[in-house]
């Protein structure tokens, strides 16, 4: 059977924990090249070790999403490994739990570097290499917090921030090879989502009672392979139709 990304090669950032290493590992499975970021090297070499012994190609490249020379490098690494970028998945993020009367303007600083110039870059890397073909894809990873602001001001801003570029984006490139979208995860089971449900997110738990107001706290959390899936879906030629949206997958928490 023909895997779904055979002979793609895909940048995945934050990917050596949660959602990001269980993207990078169904994406090397489906036969894609994988391409991982993190800021530390221990992390990628577990997930790259992980991948390869399961007979997947991966190679890590330490970097930091607020850097704005991390997307060129990146790219750059990636493309003289294998020649050429074919999907970005744009994961890595900083959670907090600040409300607006606690954020000061350092922390905000902080939480857009990352989590908005960091994906900006990203994509404005990855749609000059797609222009000249035509074809590429980008899918960002948001979170519900983008519709359903519960969470810290600075995380929640930047998350509607990400959605509104994922749709600026597909707007821009509609009718062309190149597709962008994004998958908004709800509660999942990561390392993240777990300090965020003990209050030991930065910020503590100011906002955490809003979640459980403002959502239905009873149903199940999902599964970083969940997100994965979900991904691979707006990654492949399974969504060749679907561009600027975003796909939210929390088990119906926050409908």
């Amino acid at each position: 059977m023909r895997q779904i990304l055979e002979g793609k090669t895909a940048i995945i950032t934050g990917a050596s924990k949660g959602i990001g290493r269980a993207t990078a590992e169904l994406f090397a499975a489906e036969g894609a090249n994988v391409v991982i970021t993190a800021r530390s090297q221990g992390g990628l070499d577990e997930v790259v070790e992980a991948i390869t012994a399961a007979g997947g190609r991966a190679l890590g490249v330490v970097a930091d999403s607020a850097d704005p020379a991390a997307p060129g490098t990146v790219f750059g690494k990636a493309i003289e490994a294998f020649g050429q970028v074919d999907i970005l998945v744009n994961n890595a993020g900083y959670g907090d739990m600040y409300a607006i009367e606690e954020t000061t303007d350092e922390h905000f600083e902080e939480v857009v570097n990352i989590n908005y110039f960091g994906v900006f870059r990203f994509c404005r890397e990855a749609v000059q290499h797609f222009i000249p073909r035509n074809e590429g894809v980008i899918v960002n990873v948001t979170s519900v917090n983008g519709e359903l602001p519960v969470c810290g001001v600075a995380y929640t801003s930047t998350k509607g921030a990400v959605n509104t570029m994922t749709k600026n984006i597909g707007i821009r490139f509609s009718g062309t090879g190149i597709r962008c979208n994004a998958v908004a995860p709800g509660v999942t089971d990561t390392p993240m989502a777990q300090a965020w449900a003990a209050g030991d997110l930065p910020g503590g738990s100011t906002m955490l009672e809003f979640a459980e107001t403002y959502s239905n706290p009873k149903l199940p959390a999902t599964r970083p392979e969940d997100q994965a899936n979900a991904i691979l879906y707006l990654a492949s030629d399974m969504s060749r139709a679907v561009t600027g949206r975003v796909l939210t997958v929390d088990n119906g928490a926050y409908m």
